[in-house]
């Protein structure tokens, strides 16, 4: 040890006993290999202590008491005047006591960690597993019995889904051009479109009213699917309502009228990123539509949906017919004018 070295020749005087009960003696120390030396004044050894064993009696005063661990009648007292001692007394017992092993810090190091890993599970694998879980045993019945619960809620704030029968005659012609399951055209409130468990389409009833072609509802419609196909919105549903809700949903087979309430609510108020224009072109390129119309409706200067309008898979190609002029008519007037 480099701080023995340095130490190795320094000698001090001091007053040692053997016990409480002996008289004390004037003795030579030094600071030998890990020990300090007791000697007597004619340099006889007396005793030896391990520096790992010397405990001082009164820390911070002096004269300074030190004694061996486990024996505090034997005593080395150390006068004020022999403060180079002392202080490397203290400083060879600082050294010794950081070169301690410390078994009870590495026991609590290792139940921070234990705790931590298992605090980390339950955080952020345990809640994730139970939704990857419960959304694959889940039917796709059930999933239509929540989308249409979803969908009760969300006419208490919107209104009911317009309902005039030619127009849904006409909608349902354009559903099964699109390959949708089910469409509905809502009369306020619904942010231009989105989709519900289930595979239900929801439909503002501008992208019907406000546009001269169906071309922008069909559009609005297949994006819908193709992200309802890409992230089940199920676990949407479950991710916001907590791990309670996979666990609810998982043992009984329903959700409590509060979670599908506040999923509603945010289904309506949530700001949601448009999906890239890019990934939209095999999609309209798959349902043989037009992507410009769309493109337009989203952005009506264009800038922002470039790709769909430049490389419009059908452009100069006639779509495939959405629906006749009179079957848009009626479609236009679901709502009632």
């Amino acid at each position: 040890m480099t701080a023995l070295k340095k130490y190795a020749r320094l000698e001090a005087s001091g007053l040692w006993r053997a016990s409480e009960d002996a008289q004390r003696r004037e003795v030579i120390v030094s600071i030998g290999d890990a020990t300090l030396m007791i000697s007597d004044m004619r340099d006889q050894a007396i005793t030896h202590w391990s520096l790992a064993a010397v405990h001082r009696a009164n820390p911070g005063k002096r004269p300074a008491i030190y004694h061996p661990d486990g024996d505090p009648g034997e005593t080395l007292e150390l006068d004020a005047g022999e403060a180079q001692m002392i202080d490397a007394i203290e400083k060879l017992r600082r050294a010794v006591e950081r070169g301690r092993p410390r078994p009870g810090r590495l026991r609590w190091l290792g139940m921070t960690l234990s705790i931590a890993t298992v605090v980390a599970v339950g955080v952020f694998w345990v809640p994730q597993a139970l939704v990857n879980h419960t959304l694959s045993v889940v039917p796709q019945v059930k999933r239509v019995d929540i989308g249409e619960a979803l969908l009760a809620r969300i006419e208490r704030m919107t209104g009911p889904a317009c309902a005039n029968p030619a127009g849904l005659k006409a909608l349902s012609t354009l559903r099964a051009r699109l390959g949708a399951d089910k469409i509905s055209v809502m009369p306020g409130a619904v942010q231009t479109s989105l989709h519900l468990p289930g595979q239900h389409i929801l439909l503002n009833r501008a992208l019907v009213e406000d546009f001269e072609e169906p071309d922008v509802a069909a559009g609005y419609t297949i994006v819908e699917q193709n992200l309802s196909r890409r992230d089940d919105p199920l676990r949407a549903l479950l991710e916001i309502g907590g791990t309670w809700a996979s666990f609810q949903m998982l043992t009984t087979g329903e959700l409590k009228s509060e979670i599908l309430d506040g999923y509603a609510e945010h289904l309506l108020t949530r700001q949601r990123q448009q999906p890239d224009p890019e990934t939209l072109l095999p999609v309209f390129e798959a349902a043989q539509l037009r992507s410009t119309p769309y493109a337009y409706a989203r952005d009506i200067t264009g800038e922002t949906v470039l790709p769909l309008i430049e490389a419009d898979p059908m452009a100069g190609t006639p779509s495939r017919s959405l629906l006749n002029d009179a079957d848009w008519l009626r479609l236009q007037n679901i709502c009632g004018g």
